[in-house]
């Protein structure tokens, strides 16, 4: 009955996701391509966390 006062689990984890995507792409246009790197399968974890929330609440 009440369901829209239950918080978004995918919320939090979508913003973590931009700030990285956005922190890589500042990085690789700076030439640091280890940070890029590291960045990067930063947020593919944060992905796939996001999409194991999506199918498991489906």
């Amino acid at each position: 009955m009440f369901s829209f006062f239950k918080r978004n689990p995918t919320k939090k984890l979508e913003k973590q996701l931009a700030m990285l995507q956005e922190q890589a792409m500042h990085a690789q246009r700076r030439g640091d391509i280890r940070t890029y790197s590291t960045l990067t399968a930063e947020a593919d974890d944060v992905y796939k966390k996001i999409q194991d929330i999506e199918t498991s609440t489906k």
